[in-house]
């Protein structure tokens, strides 16, 4: 290699190198600026929904016998297990009930990790589901950290097969309460689709894209589109 091709060589990389470094930098003020939100955003939500708890919590344990909150399994941040809190909306010993699905449920359950005419809600529970008051309690795991008000929603362990050699970069963003896909129809959509939309919002996050992914999530909620 010449001096000349040398000093090119020199050149590319100091030019890349700044690139990387500006890259970094815009990152980690994004990612500061989401946790505040998302701290800020989760404590006041908890505050003024604290009636709404009261009242949901009084209509679980009236309509059917169990706890008012559940916890469920799921694979967070870097593959790290969570635990996801919702109020519960099926019956009691909705687990055995599984056991008596029909082979069509099965298939769909299979699929999908969802029923559309699922035997183990509750009555309130199809309530909670249809407004989706039943994700509300995920505010406490936005506190904690182990999820943020924005983001790809967080899976079982067994959905992550789906995501073949992007398992890596779906893991690589905290879970959100609310994303690309939460806020596009849900489960009007197919999983092959839900993941196309999980990995845009992995490769294009920004304040710009959680902001029209929050407004466009309320929207969402009120139109209760892809609600089951």
């Amino acid at each position: 290699m010449n001096e000349r091709e040398l000093v090119n060589v020199r050149s590319l990389y100091d030019q890349y190198s700044g690139y990387i470094s500006r890259t970094s930098i815009s990152k980690t003020i994004f990612l500061i600026l989401k946790r505040s939100f998302d701290v800020l955003g989760s404590s006041i939500l908890l505050i003024l929904t604290s009636p709404l708890f009261i009242i949901l919590s009084v209509m679980i344990k009236l309509d059917s016998e169990g706890s008012v909150f559940f916890k469920h399994k799921r694979i967070g941040k870097d593959g790290n297990i969570i635990y996801l809190y919702k109020f519960r909306s099926m019956v009691k010993n909705a687990a055995s009930l599984m056991e008596k699905f029909t082979p069509e449920q099965k298939k769909e359950f299979e699929e999908n990790y969802k029923l559309t005419n699922d035997p183990r809600i509750t009555k309130v529970g199809n309530f909670l589901r249809k407004s989706s008051l039943d994700e509300l309690p995920q505010l406490i795991n936005i506190l904690k950290g182990d999820m943020s008000l924005i983001g790809p929603r967080p899976i079982v362990e067994k959905e992550l097969e789906k995501y073949g050699m992007y398992k890596r970069k779906f893991l690589s963003v905290t879970p959100g309460l609310t994303g690309n896909w939460a806020c596009s129809g849900r489960s009007d959509i197919s999983y092959e689709d839900r993941i196309t939309l999980e990995l845009f919002y992995v490769d294009h996050m920004s304040l710009k894209l959680d902001t029209k992914i929050f407004f466009k999530t309320i929207i969402s909620v009120i139109k209760k589109d892809g609600a089951i």
